[in-house]
């Protein structure tokens, strides 16, 4: 017996604008618990069909919408055609005219909410991060085995989202062989080394492709300083562009070491560039009292707010980084500044940066909005696909 959820008075705006989530506080009624996962039939206080979604007892977003139709099936035909879909989208793309890496499904924006899969030349790194795709984890895999015939499949469900659905990390190899230590993937005219057991998100920041590659017009004959520099990405693109002297700085000695592995593997000149590790508020503040400065800097820091009720105190982070980075940055350089919370929204970073420039004393100005690569593609009634947003801020 399918099981049906009816919504209170009033609350199935959101569904009718076809958003993708249904928060515990919405639903009214429920003749029976449905299990964790289950495929449910969303209604209307009046009764009216609204959607078909994956039912989740522990998670404040108890419902994930599958389809609007109300004659849709949930079974694996309708996996099948949503995989197929987001994979033509990206052959569309062409992006392995530049890349044998790129996101290949991106959840709620692909319909396939709580599911991503990430592609390493021929591994692929998946994450079932809702309760939803949690039920179906052996039908997805089927298909992913099926369509791309990889040489490994990697599980990387050991985040922080997959606890808030009441479900247990995984990590590791769930088809094919052990992938090796480090992947090699090519991206443009440049190769990374991949952690893809314990780097960052899946391995690499996928999601950055375009921006690395826009650094490069930015830092001919400029000194850099690449503030939360991880694997290098963005300092090796900046080598490759030309820079004159590169100072990376992490926290982790492993991210530094990897960064320096990918400096090697690209043949550039390891003269030029020096890493740093360290907290870089704190190293950013030396760098002031040392009177240092750059001509471009680049903050790209992990996630400070996952949601929006973590935004006030994200907001203090950002604000004291970019302060620092404006009293870095000389007259007339350039300030690529990015943030990957989806609790902020592009309005209220632009506002935070504009106020750390105002507190340093600098007049600046945002050359170029930056964002988050195609293969990341952002739901039109799904604003929270939008994560990643960046500027490219010149100080006069």
């Amino acid at each position: 017996m399918i099981q049906s959820i009816r919504l209170k008075p009033g609350r199935d705006k959101s569904l009718l604008r076809r958003h993708p989530w249904v928060f515990a506080s919405a639903i009214q009624d429920l003749n029976r618990l449905p299990e964790m996962g289950e495929t449910v039939q969303v209604l209307s206080a009046k009764g009216e069909f609204l959607a078909w979604g994956a039912f989740s007892p522990l998670s404040k977003i108890r419902i994930r919408v599958w389809s609007w139709d109300a004659d849709a099936l949930i079974d694996e035909a309708y996996f099948d055609s949503n995989i197929e879909k987001a994979l033509e989208m990206r052959r569309n793309l062409q992006i392995e005219q530049c890349s044998n890496a790129y996101r290949l499904i991106h959840a709620e924006s692909d319909n396939l909410p709580g599911l991503i899969v990430d592609r390493y030349d021929d591994i692929l790194v998946v994450q079932y991060l809702a309760s939803g795709v949690e039920y179906w984890r052996k039908i997805i895999l089927g298909l992913l085995v099926e369509k791309f015939k990889p040489h490994c499949i990697y599980e990387r469900s050991d985040i922080d989202a997959r606890q808030l659905e009441g479900l247990p990390l995984q990590q590791g190899v769930i088809f094919g062989e052990e992938p090796p230590n480090l992947q090699k993937i090519n991206e443009n005219d440049i190769s990374y080394y991949v952690d893809i057991r314990s780097g960052h998100k899946t391995g690499f920041y996928l999601d950055q492709r375009a921006n690395r590659s826009r650094l490069r017009d930015y830092v001919p004959d400029k000194d850099v300083l690449d503030c939360f520099c991880y694997s290098g990405g963005f300092s090796v693109n900046s080598l490759k562009g030309g820079a004159q002297t590169v100072l990376a700085i992490d926290t982790s000695a492993g991210a530094l070491s990897l960064s320096m592995q990918n400096v090697q593997l690209n043949n550039l000149n390891s003269e030029k560039i020096d890493w740093l590790e360290g907290d870089v508020f704190q190293v950013m503040r030396k760098l002031r009292d040392q009177r240092r400065s750059f001509d471009v800097i680049i903050l790209d820091p992990p996630k400070f707010a996952p949601t929006s009720a973590q935004a006030e105190r994200a907001a203090r982070g950002y604000k004291d980084i970019n302060l620092l980075a404006f009293k870095l940055l000389r007259p007339g350089g350039n300030l690529f500044t990015f943030s990957c919370s989806g609790g902020v929204s592009t309005e209220l970073f632009q506002k935070i940066v504009a106020d750390a420039a105002l507190d340093a004393g600098v007049h600046a100005q945002i050359l170029e909005h930056l964002h988050q690569g195609a293969d990341h593609p952002i739901g039109l009634n799904f604003p929270e696909g939008q994560y990643l947003k960046g500027f490219v801020i010149q100080r006069q």
